[in-house]
């Protein structure tokens, strides 16, 4: 495999966005961290420039937010494509074939030296490429034979994607390489394993590596995939025409391909006294990290986010402090971004660092107004939540409750600028007044429309700074 110099490597970031005062009496403090991941692969290793200071760096409390870069060199990859060849891919027959094309894309857009497999799922798994529990390197020769196994495959048989992706975390972890990915498309509900077997996968499979999950057609369940991405820290989408796979999985290919570091942690360490509320990605999904904490030392927790290529991407942490007089100011909560050693054996690296900070005022004025970008994020977490139920409520027969749920989605996504969304909203509801939320439900939906409205509604528009 070719090495590649250490300015190819991701730089990292972390600005802090807050209001950091409070009424007396006060004890929530909120924040926005935003992480930036620049000068890998894709930008030819252009450094970050490095700043004395960004916001949320406090003086006097140890160092500020400035840029580290990762060790080692470009890392090594591998990728395991898990296609639906359940009997419903034959209906229409079109479906399966769209299906190995966008395989066949996908392959194509492999970086050369990456490790690759392919698994037909059905109510088992079988690696169909290269077979025998081993990984191919890709190459003109192997993504060939790739293709010509590709072309072999027919529908028949069930669904139990537990199998599938145990399967691959299975060929996934015989790899000695620096990042492992997998992509998962299916057309069903998965109706041949328990609930709780397919919970048990992802549960296994969480932390070894992330996959992006795609539901093709609809007769999937939108919950059931949006999941299996969420566990895995993968993205999820509805690809309603099935012509449209192999645009959608090239792209997913190559976001895989523009990974540069894997497993790196958001690290929240608090003083004495401080309790953490939540901790949720806001942009560019939506995605509560809460639950996920694995404990770091004394007063510190990780929370994961997976691989990283260039971009960014926004937290929201909320904490409540203990009360203190008017004055006082104290270390709310310290966010780094951590990189584990790979031994195991040595301390992890400290990539990036902000601080966030509280301090009690008797100016009503200041400690009263929110920070645009607390705001902006705080409503865009309602907007998904409120998309969900709303839907929830439609489809159990509550129109009132959905029309007032829907509405106000609609407001939230006007506001807000959420364009996208705002475009799904309107093809479930008739839109009267955006501004108050006014809206009348349609009294028919094409169930493409709908599906496609709950599988993106945790996509977030970022806040103009």
């Amino acid at each position: 495999m070719a090495n590649f110099s250490k300015s190819n490597v991701p730089q990292f970031s972390v600005e802090v966005y807050q209001n950091a005062f409070l009424p007396e009496g006060g004890r929530e403090v909120n924040a926005i961290v935003t992480v930036t991941s620049t000068g890998g692969g894709t930008t030819g290793g252009i450094p970050l420039p490095r700043a004395a200071a960004s916001p949320g760096h406090v003086p006097g409390y140890g160092p500020g937010p400035g840029q580290a870069q990762a060790p080692g060199q470009t890392p090594s990859s591998a990728v395991v494509l898990m296609v639906d060849c359940s009997g419903s891919m034959d209906y229409p027959p079109t479906k399966m074939r769209n299906a190995r094309d966008a395989t066949a894309a996908a392959i194509d857009t492999l970086r050369e030296g990456t490790r690759f497999a392919v698994v037909a799922g059905t109510h088992v798994a079988k690696d169909v490429y290269p077979g025998n529990g081993q990984l191919a390197v890709a190459d003109a020769r192997t993504k060939a034979q790739a293709k010509e196994a590709l072309r072999r495959l027919s529908a028949g048989g069930g669904t139990a994607i537990g199998t599938w992706l145990r399967l691959t975390d299975r060929l996934l972890g015989a790899a000695d390489v620096d990042i492992r990915h997998g992509i998962l498309l299916t057309d069903g509900r998965n109706e041949h394993e328990a609930p709780e077997d397919l919970r048990a996968a992802l549960d296994s499979c969480a932390g070894r590596f992330t996959c992006d999950a795609r539901g093709v057609g609809t007769d999937w369940e939108v919950k059931e995939v949006t999941s299996i991405a969420s566990a895995l820290l993968g993205t999820a989408d509805i690809v309603a025409d099935p012509a449209g796979l192999a645009a959608d999985f090239t792209q997913m290919m190559e976001n895989a391909m523009g990974k540069e570091v894997a497993d790196v942690a958001l690290r929240l360490w608090t003083p004495v006294g401080v309790e953490i509320r939540f901790v949720k990605q806001v942009a560019p999904t939506v995605e509560d990290l809460t639950g996920r904490r694995t404990e770091a030392g004394p007063r510190a927790g990780d929370y994961p986010t997976g691989s990283w290529g260039d971009e960014s991407r926004d937290y929201h942490v909320c904490v409540l402090v203990p009360e203190a007089g008017i004055g006082q100011e104290m270390l709310a909560a310290r966010v780094s971004l951590i990189l584990p050693d790979p031994s195991g054996a040595g301390a992890p690296q400290v990539l990036s660092q902000g601080l966030v900070r509280a301090v009690w005022t008797d100016d009503m004025v200041v400690s009263t107004s929110i920070n645009p970008q607390v705001a902006h994020y705080t409503g865009q977490a309602e907007l998904a939540q409120v998309i969900q139920q709303g839907l929830d409520a439609r489809k159990s027969g509550d129109f009132d409750g959905a029309t007032a749920k829907l509405g106000r989605a609609v407001q939230l996504a006007a506001a807000s600028g959420n364009q996208d969304t705002a475009k799904l909203l309107s093809k479930v509801v008739d839109v009267v007044d955006a501004a108050t939320g006014t809206v009348r439900l349609k009294a028919k939906v094409a169930e493409a429309d709908e599906m496609t409205l709950e599988t993106r509604s945790t996509k977030t528009v970022r806040v103009k700074k």
